[in-house]
């Protein structure tokens, strides 16, 4: 069954989209289960199903090449999202490295392009906020792409209320794409509704809590010794039973309805907006079709009440100091 289709900032898409950061191996998992035929199944599965914002990134490794591929020779039935900006991720107590200077804009949306095999983006995000650079003289870059056509419609991730209203006066911004789930629900006190007042979509990423709300992981030992999420403050130790307490409590929804506890997270933030479309990611079909499937899902008020009520134990991030949260830049120049 075809999922219903959501309008974001201007862009028809499916109500549930898919990411692709999977790709890039996050959390430090290997890449056996990559092969070269993944991406072609992942994009030919997400369009029968209508799950066509495909959601990527210069960063993601070779996602964009692999994405690229799979779109080719049906490009038209799927809206590509990519971004740009960061430069080098947090990794061993290494700082990130965030880039949000016009020369770098056009440099990296003609990488992107090329290894998309692509002549437009429909949907540029600028990943992080680089905070030397004003974020007018940032988004003026991207506006200039779209009036040259290599660019449809631009959108921010992570991104504090501030800039975003800031940006947004210098070019519409169609979405913004933050952390959004049942374990993270900040965005909810300004970002949520000045998205609201200024007629932007919302995108969430890690909308399954990292892998938490699918009810796979039943413990601090089922991650991999290498595995990123270790380290995270909501997967430690002291907090896991904590917070497994609360997953327990969407397996219980779950339940209720025949579904995955995964399709309840997933049906809890489509109900909380029609621009809403969450992009889940994951290297298998199944999980594909299972995720889409939360688009059919409605859950009762008393259930939504219920899950609005969840405890999390915990920050979200590692580090939340690096303007890798809620970005800020400077003012204009």
């Amino acid at each position: 069954m075809t999922i219903p289709r959501r309008t974001v900032g201007g862009l028809a898409v499916g109500a549930v989209g898919y990411g692709a950061m999977s790709f890039a191996r996050p959390y430090g998992q290997g890449q056996s289960d990559v092969g070269d035929d993944t991406a072609d199944a992942l994009v030919g599965r997400a369009i029968e199903l209508g799950a066509t914002m495909i959601d990527t990134a210069d960063i993601y490794g070779d996602s964009e090449e692999r994405i690229g591929k799979a779109v080719a020779g049906r490009r038209e039935q799927v809206v590509v999202a990519t971004k740009f900006g960061i430069v080098r991720a947090a990794a061993g107590g290494e700082s990130p490295i965030m880039n949000g200077r016009p020369a770098y804009v056009r440099e990296r949306i003609e990488r992107s392009l090329s290894r998309l095999g692509t002549d437009h983006v429909d949907l540029y995000y600028y990943h992080r906020m680089d905070p030397d650079v004003p974020i007018e003289e940032t988004v003026g870059a991207m506006a200039e792409l779209v009036a040259e056509g290599k660019v449809r419609h631009l959108g921010l991730s992570e991104a504090a209320p501030d800039t975003i209203r800031r940006a947004h006066a210098v070019h519409p911004i169609a979405a913004v794409q933050t952390e959004w789930s049942l374990w993270s629900r900040d965005i909810e006190r300004e970002v949520v509704p000045l998205a609201r007042e200024l007629g932007i979509g919302v995108v969430p990423y890690s909308p399954l809590g990292r892998g938490m709300l699918t009810g796979t992981i039943a413990s601090f030992d089922d991650l991999p010794a290498d595995d990123y999420r270790r380290t995270m403050p909501r997967f430690a130790r002291d907090a896991f039973e904590a917070n497994l307490a609360a997953v327990q409590v969407v397996r219980e929804v779950a339940a209720a309805h025949g579904a995955a506890p995964g399709q309840v997270a997933l049906a809890w933030l489509l109900a909380q907006a029609p621009d809403v479309v969450p992009i889940p990611g994951t290297l298998h079909v199944s999980r594909l079709e299972e995720n889409a499937g939360a688009a059919h899902l409605d859950l009762t008020a008393a259930e939504t009440a219920r899950l609005d009520a969840l405890p999390v134990v915990g920050e979200r991030e590692t580090r939340l100091d690096e303007n890798w949260s809620y970005g800020v830049t400077p003012p204009p120049r």
